[in-house]
């Protein structure tokens, strides 16, 4: 299933590595076994939710100027967790500040990210405008994942009626069910 959704300006703090995008498994999985095994230094810092698990584990990228810009061959990963955007991170972890976009979400498990990525990759319909980021819904489960595309800048607003469009429920629905890009479900639905 496919949403859209607005994200503010946000931070996560994590273990930072660089290496090629066509061989993240050399260099992206000694990444997070180091994150989760230093996990105790950050683990008062991050956000929690009710439950009192992490709000946010993330899997950021950038390119490799540390800038929010697309990269296809050589970029860079952050491993980590999302914090309040003033903390400092400690010694030998990294903070980046990823902006306010509006992202294209899809869920997948590690064995369909690359048909998942291609395939949205691929859709001339849709805009990556930056780095693309991983969400790990279920702290400590790595096979279930969200894949956050940036299409947007800020907001999007609906074509017909204006209307800021922030959350899933905001955006209308195509017959397939997937949300529409372009209207609201006030104006746009089925």
């Amino acid at each position: 299933m496919k949403n859209y959704l607005y994200k503010d300006t946000f931070a996560v703090i994590g273990k930072v590595g660089e290496g090629s995008a066509n061989h993240p498994q050399e260099w992206v999985v000694p990444l997070w076994n180091e994150a989760n095994g230093n996990f105790n230094e950050i683990a008062d810092i991050i956000l929690k939710d009710e439950a009192g698990n992490p709000a946010g584990v993330w899997g950021a990228m950038n390119d490799v100027n540390e800038r929010n810009k697309r990269w296809d061959e050589k970029g860079k990963y952050l491993a980590g967790c999302e914090v309040d955007i003033n903390i400092l991170p400690p010694s030998g972890w990294t903070k980046w500040i990823i902006p306010a976009q509006t992202y294209l979400v899809v869920e997948c498990t590690s064995d369909t990210y690359v048909k998942v990525f291609e395939t949205i990759e691929s859709n001339p319909k849709i805009k990556i405008i930056s780095t693309v980021h991983e969400r790990y819904p279920e702290p400590g489960n790595p096979n279930k994942l969200e894949v956050y595309f940036p299409v947007a800048d800020g907001h999007l607003f609906c074509q017909s009626c204006y209307m800021p469009m922030v959350k899933p429920e905001d955006f209308g629905t195509e017959k397939d069910g997937n949300s529409s890009l372009d209207y609201c479900c006030h104006c746009y639905e089925d």
